[in-house]
């Protein structure tokens, strides 16, 4: 299986964010890359495994009410 390469600009568009952002993840090297000559791109399969391990689930709310006093 092969797996699609992302350009900075993609990556930002389905993360919701600015350029800057992936960039910087690159930079700290909290990202996998593929550097091809001046050509950054990243794996989908690294930027799914990115958003899975930084997902924060929801807590489940509470039943109980305070009460002011």
């Amino acid at each position: 299986m092969t797996d699609c390469y992302l350009s900075v600009a993609q990556v930002a568009e389905i993360l919701g964010t600015t350029e800057r952002f992936p960039r910087r993840l690159i930079a700290e090297r909290r990202i996998p890359y593929l550097k091809a000559g001046k050509h950054v791109r990243i794996a989908r399969s690294a930027l799914d495994a990115y958003i899975a391990a930084n997902l924060v689930p929801a807590s489940p709310r509470r039943t109980t009410l305070r009460r002011s006093v």
